[in-house]
Formats: C-alpha cells, structure tokens, sequence
C-alpha cells in the first residue's frame, strides 16, 4: 500500500485512531506502507489487518492472531484489548472502500497510474488476466487475485497498489444494483470494459433490465477523457454507448468492430484468429486457451491495451502466452488414455454453460465420446427451472454422447433430456458428487472428452479435480 500515517488512515476511515500505551514509539504520525488483510493468516509484519464481521464468524474473533502476526494497526468496529493501535469505524467494509478511495487519489497525484475496471455477466476473471499479462509486458501491474470483484475484494485489490504502480486492472462485479457505481467511484477508471450482459444473478438482480442498468454503472460515470469498452455484438451492451460521455471503443467479430477478430478457428489445443486493431494493423494469433467465447475476452483486453498505446507485437505475445484462464475455468486435465477432462466448474451462467457445452461438441476426440456433467446454475431466481431445461436440450441438440446431472437444484436438466424422443438412456441423475464419480469411474473409456460443469456452489469443481487426478 502507498505509505499513510496512522492519522491519515483513520481519517481516510472516518475512524477514530486509539493507541496501545504500551507501545509508545508508535505515535498518529507513524507510517504504515504493509499489506491490507481480511484473512488473519495472511498477516505479515507491518500490515493492516481489518476485522470484518462475515456471515459465518467475526473478524474481530481473529484480530489477536493478526496481532501476533505482526499487525501495524487493526480496524474494527469496537474496541479490543489488544497490544496494537486500532482505529474503530463504524463498518469496517465501508471503511475499506473509503480508504481505498484516498489510496487511489494519492497513487494518482504521486506516480502515472491508470486504472481499468472490468464488469461483465461473464469473462470478467478471464480478461482481467489477459489483460494483466499484456500490461506487465509495459509497467508495474495491480490486478485482482482470483475473483476479487465485490465490496471486499476489490478494494482490497486497490490497495495493493504502490508509487510505482502504473496500471491497475480492478474486477467489479456486483448481486445487487448501486455496487457497481460504488466501486467505480472509489477507482474512478480511465478506461471501463463491459463485455456481455446475461442471466448470469439474474435471480438476485430481478431481472434482466435491472442486470442491464447495474452493467452500465461502468459507464455512466466516465468523462469525455476517459474511455468505454464496449462489445458491439451485445445490443444490451452496445446500447451503453448512449449512456456515457467516453470515447467508445467497440470490440467484436463482426465488421462494426474496432477491435475485432477474423478467421476464427477452435480445435482442443485452443483457438488460432487474426486480430484487427483500429489503425488498420493485424495479426495472427494462436490463443490457447481452451474455448471460443473466450476470443471476445482476448479483443477486450486487446482493445484496451491498444487504447493505452502498448503495441500490437506486445498483445500478440502477451495473449500467446496465457493458457489458462484461471484455475476451475475450462482448465484441461487428464491425458491418460487419451481422456481429456475440461474443469469449468467455478461458475455457471446459461451464457456460459452454452459456451461450454458448444466446446465440448467442437473439440471432440473423433475416436471418443463426448461425456457433460453438469450441475445447478445458481442464482436465477424465477428463470432457474426453464434455463435449466434449456441447457438439458442443448445437450441433446449437440448430440453430447452422455449427460450426467448432479444434484436436485439441477434435476430440471436430466428431466428435459429424457422426454427427448431421440434420446434412450444417455442422460443419467445423480444426486452427490460421489456419486458421479463412481459412475464415471466406470463410464469413461479411452478418447473420452469430459466436461464438469456447474455453478461454484455446487462445488463440482472438486469432482473436476478428483477425475483430472484419476486420468493424469
């Protein structure tokens, strides 16, 4: 984190700072430059550590552990008897944000940052570490890790940045309408990505239209010097062009596009395309990571990078070396016997599930089967039964060689197959992980290609892993 007094940061807090009287070198004018934490284990010496009351615990039970960590200061929202300065605010996530806000404004005012935020019903995780490859390639990078996109993690992202850093890309995702905004506001973006609009929390949001509306907070807030992009193939998406005052910067395969993609191929080791940046350069690229959907991820973070002047040599290369999107998102497992397992299993949307199901159709092994577990996407409210049924079709219409559907949220699913005349016995129900694996662990034969797919609370992701190890 850029150094801060103890003052500073509590009046960034709106906090009240209390000193350990037994400690008295530690003053209001010392500095603090350590880490900011929510998880007491990741405490280190010099860092701040912020109790943060959760669902399940209370941060505050772990504000000893952070101080016998070597915790600077901690902040809570009422006053413990520990040996460390604290500063008591009155909630301690909206202290976080505050203080990322004044962290930000000052790594502004001191150094040559620019910030990029990222929304998006998916590929969000996706392009922000494309994105972080190519920009790492030109400066000191920030980018949050795994999915740190809502009220805790992205500030928390936010601050890690330093004097030196030049780009930060914050993830912003949001359940409910106003997150966005706030998360915005408190990184203020120089360039702001939206890349598709979906059912993805369509359940928590109430709708697609208040999904529209909470997307387009990237946006509405963006100066006439900053810029929007934008995927012009997502009418949702490419309507947001008439809500800000950027410049927009459209990305897409079709010919209105900027920043678009050509001769788009997918094949199991990836997805060659060429790419097209607005001044008429181009490129071949041989992306690899698995799945087609994910070119639009690569043109977005190309489009952005562009706008931030890095060279077109410099994208190619950066998004030639990635090959995996991030850990449980169509990562490739397996390869004994010719099996290949992709683990998609970190989230689920009815966007992505198509995606995935459609790679699955696209890549197989010619002498194999092609074999889908898949499991609840959650989140989809008053939709959920009729998305449910619709993945179930697809699979029969991509002639998937063998369905098998984990868990009763899920069940929709194996229910649509079986009353498909043209299926007989290729869809299966079960209700564990366990389950599943026992019944592919006789099921799978050589030149299989299986796909786990499923929303994060289903928690296939560990199957996917449990089968990967099987036939590694």
């Amino acid at each position: 984190m850029i150094a801060l007094s103890l003052a500073e940061i509590a009046a960034a807090m709106n906090g009240t700072l209390h000193l350990d009287s037994t400690n008295s070198p530690v003053t209001a004018e010392s500095v603090v430059d350590g880490a900011v934490h929510t998880d007491s284990r990741e405490v280190a010496a010099g860092d701040i550590f912020v109790a943060k009351p959760g669902e399940e615990t209370d941060g505050h039970l772990f504000a000893p552990a952070a101080v016998a960590n070597g915790a600077a200061v901690v902040i809570v929202e009422r006053l413990l008897d520990l040996p460390v300065a604290q500063i008591v605010v009155g909630d301690a996530v909206t202290a976080l944000g505050d203080l990322a806000t004044v962290v930000i404004g000052r790594a502004r005012s001191i150094g040559s940052l620019k910030v990029i935020g990222v929304t998006g019903s998916n590929g969000k995780t996706t392009t922000k570490n494309l994105l972080r490859a190519i920009l790492e390639r030109v400066g000191p990078t920030v980018a949050a890790r795994a999915s740190f996109n809502n009220e805790v993690g992205a500030p928390l992202t936010m601050l890690e940045v330093t004097p030196r850093t030049e780009f930060l890309v914050a993830e912003m995702g949001a359940s409910a309408e106003g997150e966005i905004k706030r998360l915005v506001r408190m990184a203020r973006p120089d360039i702001g990505i939206v890349l598709s609009v979906g059912l993805a929390h369509a359940g928590g949001f109430g709708g697609i239209e208040t999904t529209v509306r909470t997307k387009s907070e990237m946006v509405t807030d963006l100066g006439p010097d900053d810029i929007a992009v934008l995927n012009v193939d997502d009418h949702r998406v490419a309507g947001m062009a008439d809500l800000t005052a950027a410049r927009v910067v459209w990305f897409g395969e079709g010919e209105r596009a900027m920043v678009r993609a050509s001769d788009i191929h997918g094949s199991r080791t990836g997805t060659t395309f060429t790419l097209h940046l607005p001044d008429g350069a181009s490129r071949p690229v041989s992306f690899r990571v698995l799945g087609e959907h994910h070119v639009m991820n690569a043109l977005a973070a190309a489009a952005a990078a562009d706008a931030l002047g890095v060279p077109i040599d410099d994208i190619v290369a950066a998004l030639e070396s990635v090959t995996l999107a991030e850990r449980w998102r169509m990562e490739v497992m397996g390869g004994r016997d010719d099996v290949t397992v992709i683990n998609d299993a970190y989230n689920a949307s009815p966007d992505s599930m198509t995606a995935a199901l459609k790679t699955l159709a696209q890549i197989r092994n010619p002498e194999g089967r092609t074999i889908a577990v898949l499991g609840e996407m959650s989140e989809l409210g008053e939709l959920s039964g009729e998305e449910h049924d619709r993945i179930g079709l697809l699979a029969v219409r991509l002639n998937i060689s063998q369905l098998i559907v984990v868990g009763r949220a899920a069940r929709r699913m194996h229910i649509s197959t079986i009353n498909e005349g043209s299926w007989d016995g290729e869809s299966a129900y079960v209700d564990t992980a366990d389950e599943a694996f026992d019944l592919l662990s006789d099921t799978v034969k050589p030149g299989d290609t299986v796909l786990v797919k499923s929303s994060n609370s289903a928690g296939l992701r560990f199957l996917g892993d449990r089968l990967g190890k099987l036939y590694s």
